[in-house]
């Protein structure tokens, strides 16, 4: 079954993606819209969330560093980031990479902190990309949906993957926009070989960004830094592979209302439930899981927030990438109905920042 609705970005893109079944409604009919939204029994201190340093170390599966009190605080972000590293910036990159920032890595971060790359070229707001091929699952709900007029009607509650895409991605847009700008190579804290932040809220991810001298994504920047020129459907290409990066896991449904991260550590029966939900990798540590430029992870393992230009609070937040679940995972596609206070166990970010003049 194949599908010749244009990718758009900008309104017309959030037009699709509010219209298309929502990433979070797969295997849960029941809970779809309300899947990602959770609502905790007490209200969380939003101002400290970040802060993340838990009474006692949590397991290895749950563990993730988020010093960044001081940005929440009105730091300054060399301090933050001297917070996040444990020292200078520099000397973890080295660390971890084995020497040098950009040690081995793809990607150049000229014009960008160690920690980004830059992401500059040509960018298509409107593309067209056709599936040739869709999952079985989703065909087999298109199928029972039918109308004698070969639509399909009524409530979906699987999401729509594409296993492969016709070649070339057309750009539909009668210029293309010069983009210039840095992406943090990993999803947050930035760490190569840490798992990814999870259970954060839009507002809580643009704190952060803030507080380290960066700024949140906007959704034009993700697509680019996730696509590259070539308008690639998923960040490695036009395939669907589940081996290249942190998708198509089996779906878990969650029975226990989650707090932030940290509060959630310190209650027994919400760390557990998180454990059991859990299926994050290391940032990193898949890599064919790159994106032309030398981001990691775009695709797959969390859903990343952004900011949905041309709109009031609480509507700028769009959640862009996929997660690890049987979702729609790829570069183009936002979720828009989450607003600035949500936050999932599947929801974290990263940042960007601009890049300096040539």
């Amino acid at each position: 079954m194949a599908s010749g609705r244009p990718e758009r970005a900008g309104g017309a893109a959030d037009a699709d993606a509010e219209t298309a079944p929502p990433d979070a409604a797969v295997a849960d009919p029941s809970g779809a819209a309300a899947e990602l939204a959770y609502t905790p029994a007490e209200p969380p201190d939003a101002a400290a969330e970040l802060a993340y340093t838990p009474a006692e170390p949590p397991d290895a599966g749950a563990a993730m560093t988020y010093a960044v009190a001081t940005a929440l605080d009105g730091g300054s972000p060399d301090a933050v980031a001297a917070a996040l590293d444990g020292g200078s910036p520099d000397a973890a990159a080295e660390a971890l990479d084995g020497g040098a920032p950009d040690a081995g890595l793809p990607g150049s971060s000229e014009g960008c902190p160690d920690d980004m790359v830059l992401v500059e070229g040509d960018y298509c707001p409107v593309v067209d990309q056709i599936c040739l091929k869709h999952h079985k699952e989703y065909e087999k709900d298109q199928a029972r949906r039918a109308t004698p007029y070969k639509e399909a009607e009524g409530p979906s509650s699987v999401s729509e993957r594409c296993l492969e895409y016709r070649r070339p991605s057309e750009c539909l847009s009668k210029k293309r926009a010069p983009m210039r700008f840095c992406v943090d190579r990993y999803e947050w804290p930035n760490r190569k070989g840490e798992l990814p932040a999870l259970l954060v809220s839009w507002r809580q991810a643009v704190k952060a960004c803030e507080g380290a001298g960066k700024r949140l994504c906007s959704e034009d920047e993700f697509n680019f830094a996730c696509e590259g020129e070539e308008m690639l459907p998923y960040t490695y290409g036009f395939v669907r592979d589940a081996t290249k990066c942190n998708i198509d896991r089996p779906f878990r449904q969650r029975e226990v209302t989650l707090y932030h991260y940290e509060r959630c550590l310190r209650h027994p029966k919400c760390k557990a439930e998180l454990e059991r939900l859990d299926q994050r990798v290391p940032a990193g540590s898949m890599p064919a899981c790159v994106s032309p430029f030398g981001a990691y992870d775009l695709n797959g393992n969390i859903n990343e927030w952004v900011v949905r230009p041309g709109r009031k609070s609480p509507e700028r937040s769009g959640l862009k990438g996929g997660w690890w679940g049987p979702m729609r995972g790829r570069c183009r596609p936002t979720v828009g109905f989450h607003k600035e206070e949500d936050y999932g166990y599947e929801q974290g970010f990263r940042c960007c920042k601009d890049a300096a003049a040539r």
